[in-house]
């Protein structure tokens, strides 16, 4: 009976879910896919890119942030992420919502594969989307489930949990296939698709720029890291082309907002004026660029009514103005002053309604992923090209006109790395490439510069340190939990209850269910 029970429980709370994530009014997709028996993939991928990336977004702003140091929530109360103290229940959110929109976007290829709406990109992209999805909640709470994984409708209510080495190397198949499928170049709806307007090939530009985020996240792995270094090479040396892979800031992933209906970003609709400021930004993620002189401080040439691109406002006057951060894990009770935060407006320049907060995955981040690979050995491309193109673009995703800003709006300024300007900026910063330095430096020089080009996009900051462990992050005397970046979140509570075989086997696979127990691809 407690079986039983345990069944329905987990039927009407995903029933509730899934109801909840309905969208409405994207531009000429006005059914909800969510409750229509006909719907074409068209119709379901829109809202469930607005949906994933809406998700991405919170918990990047209130937990990612937060750990790695972009932000301070300034509380002396308890379970506060930025000192490594929270909640068990801050899980259940991205596990819901994540678990939500893979169903859609399984049903984007099963309804593609259908011989009335059958189209290959649509299925290429679907697997795009469910690596994508899989990647982050395997990256975020180790073992899951996976093969059995959303067939409620096949009545298998308690799916196994699955290793992640087998799921990694299943999403590595997924990537394989999708690229296969969007050769064929098939037409979409550009209306059905709001990060690339129906253009296919930069969803398999995307797809293969994914497979090599992935592919470094293996290479450090003994038992698998021969094969993962050789698919490396091949898709950057060996096989290039059959491999396209992000070529400027225009191929990058990012679902645009508009401010207009169902694409106005989600720091509007779903976060208030004074939450949206009340948190300081960290003392690391400020010292940084003001010892670089970033243009992203820039109040004339970059910046809009006296606030700079990326909407940091300065300290307030009574607590001494300018730019300076708020330590990090700072001792409660010992009243440290709010530094710069990130300005609130709707009608100015303001992280909170800019259209680029939707990054899924940009072309700055693939080529420090081509950096880091190169200093390693894993291809034969030059370290410092691909470290100065990933510092360039990550500044031109921002600032179009960089390196001249005396341009006039609108004037196309081709940014190279060979700009002398763009060259002085790094000099200047002491961020130039040094082909001498040891490896460790070279590690943390790219991974330094690596954290702002994944500034925004959903956990990967936090991935990447638990990964390679750079940047190295200051730590303050107020941390909790040992000094010891937590390294994964814990499972829903409700899991033990709705899925208790299978949770309890997936705790003696992969140990305790804490936040300190480390997931397959960090361990030794």
């Amino acid at each position: 009976m407690k079986k039983i029970k345990n069944k329905i429980i987990l039927t009407i709370m995903t029933t509730i879910v899934v109801m909840s994530s309905c969208k409405k009014d994207f531009t000429q997709i006005n059914t909800d896919p969510n409750n229509s028996p006909s719907a074409t993939p068209a119709q379901l991928l829109a809202p469930a890119l607005s949906s994933t990336v809406t998700v991405n977004m919170i918990r990047n702003r209130n937990f990612n942030n937060e750990l790695m140091q972009v932000t301070v929530n300034m509380s002396d109360a308890d379970y506060q992420v930025f000192r490594y103290d929270f909640n068990r229940t801050i899980s259940d959110y991205l596990w819901n919502n994540w678990y939500v929109q893979l169903t859609n976007y399984k049903d984007i290829y099963a309804k593609a594969s259908e011989a009335v709406t059958f189209n290959e990109s649509y299925q290429g992209i679907s697997l795009i989307c469910q690596t994508w999805i899989y990647s982050m909640l395997t990256d975020t709470y180790g073992d899951i489930p996976y093969f059995d994984s959303n067939k409620a409708k096949e009545f298998i209510l308690e799916p196994a949990f699955d290793k992640q080495k087998d799921i990694y190397l299943d999403l590595f198949q997924k990537l394989e296939e999708a690229n296969t499928l969007l050769t064929k170049n098939t037409a979409i709806i550009s209306s059905s698709d709001p990060v690339f307007s129906g253009n296919v090939s930069r969803w398999r530009k995307f797809g293969n720029s994914l497979y090599l985020r992935l592919l470094l996240r293996l290479s450090g792995k003994a038992e698998v890291s021969a094969d993962v270094i050789a698919k490396i090479k091949e898709i950057v040396d060996t096989r290039a082309s059959a491999y396209p892979k992000f070529t400027s800031n225009d191929d990058s992933a990012i679902l645009r907002w508009t401010g207009t209906g169902a694409y106005t970003s989600p720091y509007v609709n779903n976060v208030r004026t004074q939450d949206f400021t009340a948190p300081a930004i960290g003392e690391f993620f400020m010292r940084n660029l003001t010892d670089w002189n970033s243009p992203f401080l820039d109040l004339n040439t970059y910046g809009k009514n006296g606030i700079n691109r990326w909407g940091i406002a300065q300290a307030s006057a009574a607590n001494g103005g300018g730019f300076f951060g708020t330590p990090s894990g700072y001792l409660p009770g010992t009243g440290v002053k709010k530094g710069s935060y990130f300005y609130s407006s709707t009608s100015t320049t303001s992280m909170q309604s800019d259209p680029l907060t939707g990054m899924i995955m940009n072309y700055a981040e693939l080529n420090f992923i081509l950096a880091e690979a190169a200093i390693k050995g894993y291809i034969s491309g030059n370290a410092e090209t691909y470290y100065k193109t990933g510092v360039l673009a990550t500044i031109t995703t921002w600032l179009p006109l960089y390196p001249n800003p005396t341009a006039t709006t609108g004037t196309t300024t081709p940014a190279t790395i060979n700009d002398p300007i763009f060259n002085s900026y790094l000099t200047n910063a002491d961020i130039a490439w040094v082909p001498s330095n040891d490896f460790d430096t070279k590690m943390e020089q790219i991974h330094v510069q690596k954290y702002y080009a994944l500034f925004l996009e959903d956990l990967q900051q936090w991935v990447e340190y638990r990964r390679t462990g750079h940047p190295v992050l200051p730590k303050g005397p107020g941390l909790r939990n040992g000094g010891m970046m937590p390294a994964r979140l814990t499972y829903p509570v409700y899991v033990q209850s709705a899925n208790p075989t299978n949770y309890k086997n997936a705790v003696a696979n992969q140990g305790p269910d804490e936040k300190n127990t480390q997931v397959w691809w960090q361990k030794p």
